[in-house]
Formats: C-alpha cells, structure tokens, sequence
C-alpha cells in the first residue's frame, strides 16, 4: 500500500471515487472498493476525507467549484437574455464535454433521493443553479413584460433542457460546435415566446 501522507494520495482517492461513483452509483460503492482502486488504506482515506460521505462533498467542492464561477459570471444579465442564455448553454455543454464523468456524477446525484447523503450533498448546487436562472429570467421580464410571473418554470425548463443537452454530449451522442448552442437556445426561446 502507498504512504498515507504521499502528496497524490488525495488526488488518487478522489480520482478512482469519481470513476467508481460515476459507474456505480454513490450508494453503490464502498470505502473498501475505492481504498483498493487508490491502492491505500482505509486509515489513508480516513485521513483525508473523514468518511466516504467527506470523500463526496470534497470531489464536488473541489471539482465543481470552476463550473460554479463560470455559470455565475454566464449569468450576469445585460438585457440581451439570448446572449445571456447562450453563455450559460455554453458552459454547461463544454464542461459536459470537457468533464464527462463529473457531469455524469452531478445529474446522478441530482436525481437522487433528497434524504439520501449523496442527494443531500448535491441540492445546494442544483438550488443555487435553478435561483440563477430564476434571477436571470426575473431580470429579463422588465425587458420582456409577457414573461412576468414566468420565471420560476422557465427556469427549471431550461435547465432541464440544458441538462438533457449536456447529457447527450458527455455520452459523446453529439458533437459540440456553436451551432449546437445556438440551435438549442434558439429552440428555446421560440418557446418561452410563441
């Protein structure tokens, strides 16, 4: 086994967490599995993480903390809401493609039961995502009068679209190219205005 204080010791743990997570689920996978992925010790694991659920909310924190900032900076709102929704479909689709199996992890534990550890580490990011887009479509209702009250299920409407998106490029069924972006947010705007 490898030294417990060895500097890539952490990354490996959470290197072989996220495949394992990814392919077999949070609650499918145990402390054992992971240690013997890693090639470490229970003590090691332990010693970085506290437990496996510790293990879990540092992979996100660590992992999707870049993602968080770019989508609050797509979402800074100045009156165009195509241009503001192209940024944020965007971003979710290159992090997609750029980042499959963490994005894979996040829709999985976004789904997951909401008392659930793994539910419960991943609903603060998927609230804060879905109060983003909220914001971002309230603010565009005083461009947009007939949007007014809408917000909320707009909201969840494009996310749920992006997520769909970006599931398809993480599997690699589609091509990412801005004609991509441009199609889907397009699509939804069509929508939200016919």
């Amino acid at each position: 086994m490898k030294d417990l204080d060895a500097p890539d010791r952490r990354s490996d743990l959470l290197r072989h967490a996220l495949s394992l997570f990814t392919e077999f689920g949070y609650d499918g996978i145990g402390v054992q599995q992971i240690v013997e992925a890693a090639g470490v010790t229970k003590p090691t694991l332990y010693h970085h993480f506290g437990s496996k659920l510790g293990l879990l909310e540092a992979l996100l924190s660590d992992r999707l903390a870049g993602l968080d900032e770019a989508l609050a900076q797509a979402a800074e709102y100045r009156h165009d809401l195509t241009l503001t929704l192209t940024r944020l479909a965007r971003v979710t689709f290159v992090f997609a493609r750029e980042q499959p199996a963490l994005h894979r992890l996040a829709r999985m534990l976004s789904h997951a039961p909401p008392r659930s550890e793994a539910g419960a580490v991943m609903a603060p990011t998927r609230a804060r995502q879905v109060v983003r887009l909220e914001q971002v479509f309230l603010q565009a209702a005083a461009d947009h009068g007939n949007m007014t009250g809408r917000h909320r299920v707009y909201a969840i409407s494009f996310q749920g679209m992006l997520d769909s998106y970006a599931e398809l490029l993480a599997e690699g069924a589609l091509d990412f190219d801005e004609h991509l972006v441009y199609r889907a947010v397009h699509h939804f705007m069509h929508g939200i205005f016919s």
